[in-house]
């Protein structure tokens, strides 16, 4: 992309920001209500799909693809990090006017830190072809260990309860761990897109619209929390599926096309699409119908 492009980008990405956190500021003694969540949520997603569309008109079709691809998983993980948040804000007992900013500079540190591992990335993709072998193995890992977590969890680390030692607020304790907590899911987020796109604008992009309205969804997804059971099972079929498809063109990158006389495949972005959709498809259908048959067991045993 131009530098053009770029330029206008980044100004809209600062201009929403600013937007978001002059709100966040006049409302910091106010709940956010069910609807204004729902309502604003409704409009960052409606953006992002508008801006994907677009693409196909002053960009192409592949990259329109990989924008979509890259977006719905960024978005998906973007949500499993929101569940953490939603977790860690709960167990520091942070106030609920205070609730506004915390979020809103959690999500201000997770875009700077995407912002470093893009560029980073950017620039380790187009030296070095072989990294793509670093990030499979990284999201197959990643996969592994999530499909050992049965709920979202969230523990205390070391510099948390020095930090409570230390007499620290509830607020600055929440702000690092937030900041930490961006920092692991930036390691999984920025070799995932990169499985899908070599795009640094697609990337960037992908990650703003992801992270564009997230305070707004936390408000509107706490009560789901404990009914997308399977999400991280979801993801980690995600994640898995993209360290596959790295890996195998990792291999065509430094010109092996063939493995024990057998044809290493190459994974289209509309396939990666497809499968990334469906998974998400039946992960949310399935997490809702079990949770639901939990929910009215449990009220069945109590009558």
């Amino acid at each position: 992309m131009s530098s053009t492009v770029w330029a206008i980008t980044i100004a809209a990405l600062l201009t929403v920001l600013a937007i978001d956190l002059t709100i966040a500021i006049l409302r910091r003694n106010m709940e956010t209500s069910f609807k204004e969540a729902a309502t604003w949520t409704v409009i960052y997603v409606s953006a992002a799909i508008i801006f994907g569309i677009s693409m196909g008109q002053w960009s192409t079709s592949q990259a329109q693809s990989e924008f979509f691809a890259g977006w719905i998983t960024e978005y998906s993980l973007s949500i499993d990090n929101l569940f953490i948040f939603i977790i860690i804000l709960a167990r520091l007992k942070i106030a609920k006017s205070k609730e506004q900013l915390v979020l809103l500079i959690g999500i201000i540190m997770a875009l700077v830190l995407r912002g470093i591992f893009i560029f980073l990335g950017a620039a380790a993709v187009e030296r070095y072809t072989w990294v793509f072998f670093i990030f499979g193995a990284f999201l197959l890992f990643t996969a592994l260990k999530l499909q050992g977590e049965s709920d979202h969890e969230w523990k205390e680390g070391r510099l948390i309860l020095w930090l409570k030692k230390r007499g620290s607020s509830p607020v600055t304790i929440a702000l690092f761990a937030l900041a930490f907590t961006d920092l692991i899911f930036a390691l999984d987020s920025i070799p995932a897109i990169f499985g899908l796109t070599k795009d640094p604008y697609i990337v960037f992009t992908a990650n703003v619209f992801a992270l564009m309205g997230l305070r707004q969804l936390y408000f509107l997804i706490g009560g789901l929390m404990k009914r997308l059971i399977y999400l991280t099972k979801g993801l980690s079929f995600i994640l898995a599926f993209i360290g596959v498809k790295l890996i195998l063109e990792a291999f065509h990158g430094i010109d092996i096309h063939t493995l024990l006389g057998v044809h290493i495949p190459e994974i289209s972005t509309q396939l990666s699409l497809v499968v990334i959709i469906g998974t998400l498809i039946i992960t949310a259908i399935s997490s809702l119908v079990v949770s639901g048959k939990r929910g009215s067991n449990k009220v069945d045993h109590h009558e």
